[in-house]
């Protein structure tokens, strides 16, 4: 069974910072793109940041890159999302998501739980 279990989320100030976890099993995590998606609260979800497998080329959303960092541990089959400079509007639940491709952008073949990250003073 295909499991997705995000962790990291929590309360932080505008500026501050946080990094969540996305722990994989039930699947060979090395050969599969990896995303971070989120949901705000009354919105749809939006595709955040993407890393490939094998080399590991990365993308981001215009209203995250330069403020957020994606990595893969594949060896620990994990994936992390260092979020940097925090603003309100980055509130939302954050999920973990597998799919074939980096260019991948919704239908993904999976994803976890969530873990809930809000930026409030």
């Amino acid at each position: 069974e295909v499991q997705l279990v995000e962790s990291g989320g929590g309360l932080v100030r505008p500026g501050g910072s946080l990094r969540l976890s996305c722990v994989a099993s039930g699947f060979t995590f090395s050969i599969f793109a990896l995303h971070w998606v989120r949901q705000a609260p009354g919105k749809g979800l939006e595709w955040v940041s993407g890393i490939s497998s094998g080399v590991g080329n990365t993308d981001y959303a215009d209203s995250v890159k330069g403020r957020f960092t994606i990595s893969r541990d594949n060896a620990k089959s994990t994936l992390y999302l260092q979020l940097n400079s925090l603003k309100p509007e980055d509130t939302a639940v954050y999920y973990c998501a597998r799919s074939n491709y980096l260019s991948t952008r919704k239908d993904f073949l999976n994803r976890g739980q969530g873990t809930q990250v809000t930026v409030s003073s």
